[in-house]
């Protein structure tokens, strides 16, 4: 499913997991630049590891994240 689709969801559930993958996503952040660990992800079938000092050049306020 697009972001679209799963925002318009019938089941209120589906519809409220994109918010919850996003704010799950930015606390993970906000935690590696807390305690200076990366983090791992999958972008496009590729895993990619990202610093947390790339974090913070990325993210220099909490209110980015």
């Amino acid at each position: 499913m697009k972001p679209l689709d799963i925002s318009n969801a019938k089941n209120p559930d589906l519809a409220a997991s994109l918010i919850a993958m996003r704010r799950a996503a930015a606390a993970a952040r906000k935690i590696a630049m807390q305690t200076g660990t990366g983090i791992v992800l999958s972008e496009n079938g590729k895993t990619m590891r990202i610093s947390a000092e790339q974090l913070r050049r990325q993210y220099p306020t909490e209110s980015a994240l």
